[in-house]
Protein backbone atom coordinates (compact mmCIF):
# COMPACT_ATOMS: atom_id res chain seq x y z
CA UNK A 1 0.00 0.00 0.00
CA UNK A 2 1.51 3.42 -0.79
CA UNK A 3 3.03 5.96 1.62
CA UNK A 4 0.10 8.30 3.10
CA UNK A 5 -2.86 6.32 1.68
CA UNK A 6 -3.92 4.47 4.72
CA UNK A 7 -3.14 7.63 6.69
CA UNK A 8 -5.33 9.96 4.72
CA UNK A 9 -8.34 6.92 4.45
CA UNK A 10 -7.90 6.81 8.31
CA UNK A 11 -9.00 10.61 8.38
CA UNK A 12 -11.64 10.53 5.95
CA UNK A 13 -12.96 7.85 7.36
CA UNK A 14 -12.84 9.67 10.73
CA UNK A 15 -14.24 12.22 9.24
CA UNK A 16 -17.21 10.33 7.55
CA UNK A 17 -18.21 9.10 11.10
CA UNK A 18 -18.04 11.65 12.42
CA UNK A 19 -20.69 13.36 10.51
CA UNK A 20 -23.37 9.88 10.83
CA UNK A 21 -22.84 10.01 14.36
CA UNK A 22 -24.07 13.60 14.22
CA UNK A 23 -27.62 12.59 12.40
CA UNK A 24 -27.75 9.37 13.95
CA UNK A 25 -26.82 9.77 17.70
CA UNK A 26 -29.81 11.74 18.80
CA UNK A 27 -32.65 9.67 16.30
CA UNK A 28 -31.23 6.30 18.08
CA UNK A 29 -31.45 8.16 21.78
CA UNK A 30 -34.69 9.22 21.47
CA UNK A 31 -36.16 5.88 19.86
CA UNK A 32 -34.69 4.14 23.35
CA UNK A 33 -32.80 0.83 23.44
CA UNK A 34 -34.41 -2.53 23.22
CA UNK A 35 -33.80 -4.93 25.71
CA UNK A 36 -30.18 -5.76 26.89
CA UNK A 37 -28.35 -8.85 24.17
CA UNK A 38 -25.45 -11.01 24.52
CA UNK A 39 -23.74 -13.46 27.16
CA UNK A 40 -23.74 -12.08 31.26
CA UNK A 41 -19.80 -12.28 30.91
CA UNK A 42 -19.62 -9.51 27.87
CA UNK A 43 -22.41 -6.71 27.97
CA UNK A 44 -23.17 -5.95 24.79
CA UNK A 45 -23.66 -1.91 23.62
CA UNK A 46 -27.24 -1.11 22.15
CA UNK A 47 -26.86 0.47 18.58
CA UNK A 48 -27.49 3.95 20.60
CA UNK A 49 -24.89 3.47 23.16
CA UNK A 50 -22.27 2.10 20.96
CA UNK A 51 -22.73 5.48 18.97
CA UNK A 52 -22.83 7.51 21.75
CA UNK A 53 -19.28 6.43 22.96
CA UNK A 54 -18.37 6.69 19.35
CA UNK A 55 -19.24 10.15 18.91
CA UNK A 56 -17.36 10.43 22.48
CA UNK A 57 -14.44 8.80 21.15
CA UNK A 58 -14.10 10.61 18.26
CA UNK A 59 -14.37 13.90 20.33
CA UNK A 60 -11.60 12.95 22.23
CA UNK A 61 -9.33 11.55 19.09
CA UNK A 62 -9.59 15.75 17.67
CA UNK A 63 -7.43 16.55 20.94
CA UNK A 64 -5.12 13.75 20.92
CA UNK A 65 -2.03 13.52 18.82
CA UNK A 66 -1.34 10.75 16.15
CA UNK A 67 1.10 7.95 15.68
CA UNK A 68 4.13 9.79 14.30
CA UNK A 69 5.91 6.63 13.31
CA UNK A 70 4.66 3.97 14.72
CA UNK A 71 1.24 2.83 16.54
CA UNK A 72 0.11 -0.24 18.74
CA UNK A 73 -3.02 -2.35 18.60
CA UNK A 74 -3.88 -5.52 20.89
CA UNK A 75 -6.15 -8.04 19.78
CA UNK A 76 -7.44 -11.33 21.38
CA UNK A 77 -8.86 -14.12 19.40
CA UNK A 78 -7.58 -17.25 21.36
CA UNK A 79 -4.60 -19.38 21.18
CA UNK A 80 -2.34 -16.75 20.53
CA UNK A 81 -0.09 -18.88 18.46
CA UNK A 82 -2.79 -17.98 15.59
CA UNK A 83 -3.22 -14.65 15.74
CA UNK A 84 0.18 -13.50 15.20
CA UNK A 85 -0.01 -15.05 11.46
CA UNK A 86 -2.51 -13.17 9.90
CA UNK A 87 -1.03 -9.83 11.12
CA UNK A 88 2.71 -10.91 10.50
CA UNK A 89 1.69 -11.30 6.39
CA UNK A 90 0.24 -7.48 6.24
CA UNK A 91 1.94 -4.75 5.01
CA UNK A 92 3.05 -2.15 7.50
CA UNK A 93 2.58 -4.29 9.98
CA UNK A 94 6.21 -3.89 11.65
CA UNK A 95 6.24 -7.13 14.37
CA UNK A 96 3.82 -8.78 16.68
CA UNK A 97 4.13 -10.31 20.07
CA UNK A 98 2.03 -13.40 22.01
CA UNK A 99 1.28 -12.09 25.55
CA UNK A 100 -1.56 -11.70 28.25
CA UNK A 101 -3.91 -8.77 28.79
CA UNK A 102 -7.14 -7.70 30.66
CA UNK A 103 -5.92 -9.36 34.05
CA UNK A 104 -4.77 -8.20 37.82
CA UNK A 105 -1.84 -9.70 37.78
CA UNK A 106 1.88 -8.56 37.08
CA UNK A 107 3.61 -10.28 34.62
CA UNK A 108 1.88 -13.33 34.44
CA UNK A 109 3.66 -16.77 33.48
CA UNK A 110 1.79 -18.82 30.54
CA UNK A 111 1.15 -21.68 33.34
CA UNK A 112 -0.31 -19.11 35.46
CA UNK A 113 -2.70 -17.65 33.04
CA UNK A 114 -4.10 -20.93 31.83
CA UNK A 115 -4.59 -21.82 35.72
CA UNK A 116 -7.50 -19.24 35.83
CA UNK A 117 -7.55 -16.64 38.09
CA UNK A 118 -5.10 -13.56 36.77
CA UNK A 119 -8.28 -12.37 34.61
CA UNK A 120 -5.98 -12.15 31.77
CA UNK A 121 -6.93 -13.37 27.94
CA UNK A 122 -4.34 -14.67 25.18
CA UNK A 123 -3.65 -11.56 23.33
CA UNK A 124 -1.44 -10.31 20.52
CA UNK A 125 0.60 -7.26 20.33
CA UNK A 126 0.72 -5.59 16.93
CA UNK A 127 3.22 -2.59 16.12
CA UNK A 128 2.54 -0.90 12.66
CA UNK A 129 3.03 1.78 10.34
CA UNK A 130 -0.59 3.88 10.54
CA UNK A 131 1.03 5.29 7.14
CA UNK A 132 1.51 1.78 5.48
CA UNK A 133 -1.70 0.33 7.08
CA UNK A 134 -4.61 1.62 8.86
CA UNK A 135 -6.36 1.03 12.14
CA UNK A 136 -9.26 0.21 10.32
CA UNK A 137 -7.62 -2.15 8.11
CA UNK A 138 -6.13 -4.34 11.44
CA UNK A 139 -9.75 -4.39 12.68
CA UNK A 140 -11.78 -5.95 9.61
CA UNK A 141 -8.51 -8.33 9.41
CA UNK A 142 -8.78 -9.23 13.20
CA UNK A 143 -12.30 -9.63 12.90
CA UNK A 144 -12.18 -12.53 9.90
CA UNK A 145 -9.66 -14.22 12.28
CA UNK A 146 -12.02 -15.28 15.25
CA UNK A 147 -15.61 -16.56 15.83
CA UNK A 148 -17.27 -13.32 17.53
CA UNK A 149 -20.41 -14.96 18.63
CA UNK A 150 -18.17 -16.82 21.81
CA UNK A 151 -17.01 -14.96 24.61
CA UNK A 152 -16.64 -18.27 26.47
CA UNK A 153 -13.38 -18.95 24.59
CA UNK A 154 -12.44 -19.66 21.08
CA UNK A 155 -12.74 -22.47 18.93
CA UNK A 156 -11.51 -25.70 20.91
CA UNK A 157 -10.11 -23.67 23.76
CA UNK A 158 -12.52 -22.81 26.22
CA UNK A 159 -12.33 -20.45 29.21
CA UNK A 160 -11.84 -16.73 30.12
CA UNK A 161 -8.19 -16.66 29.19
CA UNK A 162 -9.08 -17.56 25.64
CA UNK A 163 -11.79 -14.77 25.13
CA UNK A 164 -12.22 -12.52 21.88
CA UNK A 165 -11.70 -8.67 22.47
CA UNK A 166 -10.42 -5.20 21.35
CA UNK A 167 -8.23 -3.54 23.52
CA UNK A 168 -7.71 0.16 22.21
CA UNK A 169 -5.13 2.27 23.03
CA UNK A 170 -6.25 5.63 22.18
CA UNK A 171 -9.28 7.29 21.80
CA UNK A 172 -9.53 6.83 17.83
CA UNK A 173 -8.89 2.96 18.13
CA UNK A 174 -12.39 3.24 20.62
CA UNK A 175 -14.18 5.14 18.22
CA UNK A 176 -12.87 2.41 14.67
CA UNK A 177 -13.43 -0.27 17.43
CA UNK A 178 -16.88 0.00 18.62
CA UNK A 179 -17.98 0.85 14.94
CA UNK A 180 -16.45 -2.06 13.28
CA UNK A 181 -18.44 -4.17 15.92
CA UNK A 182 -21.45 -2.20 15.88
CA UNK A 183 -21.79 -2.43 11.83
CA UNK A 184 -20.91 -6.31 11.91
CA UNK A 185 -23.69 -6.36 14.14
CA UNK A 186 -26.12 -4.60 11.98
CA UNK A 187 -24.89 -6.39 8.60
CA UNK A 188 -27.05 -8.96 9.89
CA UNK A 189 -24.64 -11.56 9.12
CA UNK A 190 -25.37 -13.30 12.21
CA UNK A 191 -28.10 -15.22 13.74
CA UNK A 192 -26.70 -14.02 17.11
CA UNK A 193 -24.95 -10.79 18.73
CA UNK A 194 -21.28 -9.56 18.54
CA UNK A 195 -20.08 -10.72 21.99
CA UNK A 196 -16.12 -10.07 21.44
CA UNK A 197 -15.33 -7.51 24.04
CA UNK A 198 -13.59 -3.33 23.15
CA UNK A 199 -12.22 -2.45 26.06
CA UNK A 200 -9.46 0.04 27.29
CA UNK A 201 -5.93 -1.74 26.88
CA UNK A 202 -4.16 -1.70 30.42
CA UNK A 203 -0.19 -3.90 31.13
CA UNK A 204 0.61 -6.62 27.98
CA UNK A 205 2.91 -8.90 29.43
CA UNK A 206 4.82 -10.73 26.86
CA UNK A 207 4.54 -14.73 26.80
CA UNK A 208 7.77 -16.66 27.27
CA UNK A 209 10.09 -16.82 24.22
CA UNK A 210 8.67 -20.46 23.40
CA UNK A 211 5.18 -19.10 22.30
CA UNK A 212 6.68 -16.09 20.10
CA UNK A 213 6.58 -17.21 16.15
CA UNK A 214 5.63 -20.09 17.32
CA UNK A 215 4.26 -20.86 13.83
CA UNK A 216 7.26 -20.43 12.53
CA UNK A 217 9.78 -21.99 14.90
CA UNK A 218 7.63 -25.52 15.07
CA UNK A 219 5.18 -25.55 12.11
CA UNK A 220 4.21 -29.09 12.23
CA UNK A 221 3.10 -28.86 15.64
CA UNK A 222 1.48 -25.43 15.26
CA UNK A 223 -1.20 -27.08 11.71
CA UNK A 224 -1.67 -30.08 13.61
CA UNK A 225 -2.92 -27.89 16.78
CA UNK A 226 -4.47 -25.49 13.99
CA UNK A 227 -6.38 -28.54 12.28
CA UNK A 228 -7.21 -30.45 15.71
CA UNK A 229 -8.45 -27.25 16.53
CA UNK A 230 -10.85 -26.82 13.45
CA UNK A 231 -9.90 -23.59 13.58
CA UNK A 232 -10.13 -22.82 9.93
CA UNK A 233 -13.69 -24.53 9.30
CA UNK A 234 -15.20 -22.66 11.75
CA UNK A 235 -13.54 -19.43 10.25
CA UNK A 236 -14.72 -20.51 6.89
CA UNK A 237 -18.57 -21.05 8.40
CA UNK A 238 -19.08 -17.66 9.89
CA UNK A 239 -16.72 -15.83 6.92
CA UNK A 240 -17.18 -17.42 3.98
CA UNK A 241 -14.58 -16.37 1.31
CA UNK A 242 -13.38 -13.83 3.76
CA UNK A 243 -11.74 -16.02 6.40
CA UNK A 244 -8.80 -14.96 7.52
CA UNK A 245 -9.08 -12.20 6.10
CA UNK A 246 -6.91 -11.47 3.80
CA UNK A 247 -6.38 -8.24 2.30
CA UNK A 248 -6.47 -7.55 -1.36
CA UNK A 249 -5.67 -3.25 -0.99
CA UNK A 250 -8.78 -2.64 -0.11
CA UNK A 251 -11.47 -3.04 2.55
CA UNK A 252 -15.22 -4.11 0.98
Amino acid sequence: MAGGRAGERGEAGLRALMASLVILVPMLLTAGCGEARGVPEVPVLSAAESLEREAEALERAQEEPRAAVADTALFAGGCFWCMEPPFDRLDGVLSTTSGFTGGHVEDPSYDEVTRGGTGHTEAVKVIFDPERIGYDELLWVFWRNIDPLDATGQFCDRGAYYRPGIFYRHAEQEALALASRRELDESGRFPRPIVAEVTEAGAFWPAEEYHQGFYLKNPQHYERYRRGCRRDERLQELWGDEAGGYLTGTIP
